[in-house]
C-alpha cells in the first residue's frame, strides 16, 4: 500500500517528504514540515501513530484496520480538540458504494425472517487481522438496517449474529460477498478488488479533502461532499 500511495500521490502532483517504516524511524528521523500523514501500518501501532499526529496537530489519514476501539477514541479526541483525523476501513470508491447497496438490501430483507445473512471475505496471506475491517463495516451496516441482527460472530452460527467467514489466500487484494439465503432462493452481492490501486487512490483523495477541515471524518463525509474523483480503480 505504501508504494501504491506514493505512486498515486506523485501522479497527482504531490511530494513525499518522508517515509516512516518502523519505530526507529519515529525515534531517529526529524518530523518534516508536511500537510498530512497517511498511515497504513499495523493494528498494534496504528493508535500510537495517529495519536502522535494529533499531538503534533498534523492531519492524519488512516486505513489500518483491527484497532476499532482505539480508533474510535482517536476520533473522539480529534473532534474534542478540533484536530483532523480521517479513517476508513476501506478507501476504495467501489467498496463504499458497495456499503450503501449492502445497507439498502439489509433494510429490504431484514423484516423477512425466512432470509438469513452471512458474510464471506477473502484476502492475501499477509493481512494481519480477521475478519477484515471491511467485513466488520458491512456487518455494522446490516445491524443498523435489520433490527433482528445485533452483532457478528466468527464462531458457530448464533441467533441474532451475522456469521463472518474469513479466508487468507495467496495475494488476493480483497473480495467480500454478502449472501441472504432462504429455503426458496438466495440473493447475493459481491465486490472484488483487482488490485490495491483503488484503495491507494481513495486514501490520497481523502488526504487532499482533509486539508482545512477539523474533526473526525470518513468516506461517507467525502462522498456526500460532492468531491469529484477523476478515476475509479
Amino acid at each position: 500500500m505504501g508504494h501504491e500511495i506514493e505512486k498515486i500521490a506523485i501522479e497527482r502532483g504531490h511530494s513525499i517528504v518522508a517515509i516512516f517504516d518502523n519505530e526507529a524511524d519515529w525515534q531517529n528521523k526529524a518530523m518534516p514540515d508536511c500537510d498530512v500523514i497517511i498511515n497504513f501500518s499495523t493494528p498494534a501501532t496504528a493508535s500510537i501513530i495517529v495519536n502522535r499526529c494529533l499531538d503534533l496537530n498534523i492531519p492524519v489519514v488512516s486505513g489500518t484496520t483491527g484497532w476499532i476501539d482505539q480508533m474510535k477514541l482517536a476520533g473522539q479526541r480529534a473532534e474534542s480538540e478540533e484536530k483532523a483525523f480521517f479513517y476508513a476501513s476501506n478507501f476504495s470508491i467501489g467498496v463504499n458504494i458497495f456499503f450503501e447497496i449492502n445497507t439498502k438490501l439489509a433494510g429490504l430483507l431484514g423484516p423477512l425472517d425466512d432470509y438469513k445473512v452471512n458474510i464471506e471475505e477473502i484476502h492475501h496471506i499477509h493481512k494481519k487481522d480477521a475478519p477484515s475491517g471491511t467485513a466488520i463495516t458491512l456487518a455494522e451496516g446490516i445491524t443498523e438496517a435489520a433490527d433482528r441482527y445485533n452483532g457478528w460472530t466468527m464462531d458457530e452460527e448464533q441467533e441474532g449474529k451475522i456469521k463472518i467467514n474469513s479466508e487468507r489466500i495467496g495475494e488476493v487484494p480483497g473480495t467480500h460477498i454478502i449472501t441472504w439465503n432462504s429455503e426458496v432462493d438466495s440473493i447475493q452481492i459481491k465486490h472484488t478488488a483487482h488490485s490495491r490501486k483503488g484503495f491507494a487512490q481513495g486514501a490520497v483523495v481523502a488526504a487532499e479533502w482533509l486539508q482545512g477541515r477539523k474533526g473526525f471524518f470518513n468516506m461517507s463525509n467525502l462522498l456526500e461532499s460532492g468531491t469529484k474523483i477523476d478515476r475509479l480503480s
